[in-house]
């Protein structure tokens, strides 16, 4: 009799580990469909060169890194100035890459002629991780609900701004 119960101990306790073993699975199974997504979104950005010290051998090469950085600036002023119209600081630096220096989509979707509202419940729905999207997410993170607001303003009005300078 008490083998019998030591048995069924035994059947049970294994049922379990592999009911569990199963279940690891799938986590592992979905933490690594998140990690491919996260690798997916993450942009690479090009870092300056570090400055190494000339070897003898080696001759410096500071004419051709200031002509380059020179030929960067001026691409950076250009492309801070293809706007029809003014934009914020804040807009520039956290959704023009993506959306357009005017709201009109490159990456990102078409923003222009959408109303406050709907901008600014995006925004909280990006932020709060309702809509799914890691580079909107981390973007939002750091502003406050005020920012959002502002920003959801200034974007609506991205139209009227247009139609002034056309």
């Amino acid at each position: 009799m008490i083998r019998h119960i030591i048995a069924a101990i035994a059947a049970a306790l294994t049922v379990w580990a592999i009911l569990y073993m199963a279940k690891l699975d799938r986590e592992v199974n979905r933490l690594q469909m998140i990690h491919e997504i996260i690798q997916k979104s993450k942009l690479e950005v090009p870092m300056a060169k570090k400055a190494v010290a000339p070897t003898p051998t080696q001759k410096p090469q500071k004419a051709e890194e200031s002509e380059e950085e020179k030929k960067l600036k001026v691409l950076k002023e250009k492309a801070g100035r293809m706007s029809a119209f003014e934009v914020s600081a804040t807009y520039r630096r956290n959704c023009a890459s993506c959306h357009g220096i005017n709201g009109g989509g490159a990456v990102g979707p078409k923003l222009i002629g959408k109303s406050k509202e709907e901008i600014l419940q995006a925004l909280k729905d990006f932020k709060s991780g309702k809509r799914k999207n890691y580079v909107m997410y981390g973007l939002l993170q750091q502003l406050s609900d005020k920012e959002l607001e502002s920003l959801a303003a200034e974007i609506a009005s991205f139209a009227q701004k247009l139609k002034k300078a056309q």
